[in-house]
């Protein structure tokens, strides 16, 4: 098992843990509301959970699916880290969405060589 692999396994395993929570945790609700984003909560959760299936089957069928799948969450964590710096949340706040996004863009980058529709 290579870094890749397990980036790939940490970050489908972390989004299938936090779109579920998302959708099911009162916390999470709590933390939505206090983002001013309380309508996209559930549509986040969903996005998180198709990015985590989209890693977890990408990687046993199809390396275009983990490429889209880990654009989807870069994309989607950038915009929560951007949501946490316009809340004036801590530096310390804000890490993990940067932390995911970056490593989201690491298996986009590592991915675009494998895409057989290029």
């Amino acid at each position: 098992m290579n870094i890749l692999h397990i980036t790939v396994f940490i970050s489908s395993s972390a989004f299938l843990f936090y779109g579920t929570n998302c959708l099911v945790s009162k916390k999470m609700k709590a933390e939505f509301i206090r983002f001013g984003l309380e309508k996209q909560r559930v549509a986040t959760g969903y996005f998180q959970l198709l990015g985590a299936l989209g890693l977890v089957f990408g990687y046993f069928f199809s390396p275009n699916l983990v490429f889209i799948a880990s654009v989807g969450l870069t994309l989607l964590m950038l915009s929560g880290f951007a949501v946490r710096l316009k809340i004036k949340d801590s530096l310390l706040e804000s890490l993990p969405s940067l932390l995911f996004a970056l490593i989201n863009l690491y298996i986009c980058i590592k991915y675009y060589d494998k895409l057989s529709f290029i």
